[in-house]
């Protein structure tokens, strides 16, 4: 039976998700067909060395142990160990940076820039979005208003906030893949409650937008979760690309949609370990 070591912060709390709740879920079903360790991102280089394959998942943002993760990143690169998702991916991985290249290349995103001398290329709005290009989960988000946004800038670091026109859009939705094929989707219909879910039936124009940036992102192996948001003129624009170790609201999906996705995650566990 194959090793799989899983890595995790079970005691993460996340606003509005239970991430420990699903990676308990997620790990006993995975027992069904490998044996398998859970590991704090922490303690990650006392294990890496004896599994076959090495799982990231729920640890919470990568600023909490930045030095560990890039580190490991090193010697996984070194060593050739196998992980999953594998570390060529373009998106949340690296940071958040990807956002200014997409909007740069005209793909339907947020506009984004990170200095002052971009900020025209923005829609002219009230207020704005400002995120660290390391964040997550909403951490150092916030909203400032057209007038307040040179002051802010400058008490930031140099470039290392993005800055986005604020949208009232909607509703977000999340297009869930494995290995580049589409699994499921969720979406929030009521935008102030972003973490009550119901299952989203996309449309082939839905489809093909998640698509476009699953082939830009060219990941090898893994999970991968697109987040966009509708807005006003029904135009779905991205929001993020999650590329490392994204929330998948296993519990939330109807059992047979859940049970799809976990028996599809085995496979992809499993070609990965023989690739």
């Amino acid at each position: 039976m194959n090793t799989l070591l899983f890595v995790t912060d079970l005691y993460y709390e996340a606003k509005g998700r239970t991430y420990y709740a699903e990676d308990l879920f997620l790990t006993s079903r995975l027992r069904e067909s490998f044996a398998l360790t859970i590991c704090h991102p922490k303690d990650i280089q006392a294990f890496e060395k004896k599994y076959d394959l090495i799982v990231l998942r729920n640890a919470g943002p990568v600023a909490n142990f930045k030095d560990e993760y890039w580190s490991f990143r090193q010697r996984a690169a070194k060593n050739g160990y196998r992980t999953y998702n594998s570390f060529n991916g373009k998106a949340d991985m690296n940071g958040k940076e990807y956002l200014l290249e997409l909007t740069k290349a005209g793909y339907p995103v947020i506009p984004t820039v990170d200095h002052m001398e971009r900020i025209d290329a923005l829609p002219k709005v009230p207020s704005y979005m400002c995120k660290p290009k390391d964040g997550a989960d909403s951490i150092g988000l916030e909203r400032v208003s057209s007038n307040d946004l040179p002051s802010r800038l400058n008490v930031w670091e140099e470039r290392s906030m993005l800055v986005q026109p604020f949208i009232d859009f909607e509703y977000e939705v999340s297009f869930y893949f494995i290995d580049h094929e589409f699994q499921y989707a969720l979406y929030a219909p009521d935008k102030t409650k972003r973490w009550i879910l119901s299952e989203y039936v996309p449309n082939l124009e839905d489809l093909q937008f998640a698509n476009r940036f699953i082939e830009w992102n060219r990941l090898d192996f893994g999970i991968q979760r697109v987040d966009a948001c509708r807005t006003k003129q029904g135009e779905l624009l991205l929001v993020e690309l999650e590329d490392l170790n994204p929330y998948l609201s296993l519990l939330e999906l109807t059992p047979d949609i859940r049970e799809r996705f976990v028996e599809r995650l085995k496979h992809s566990l499993q070609k990965t370990i023989q690739a």
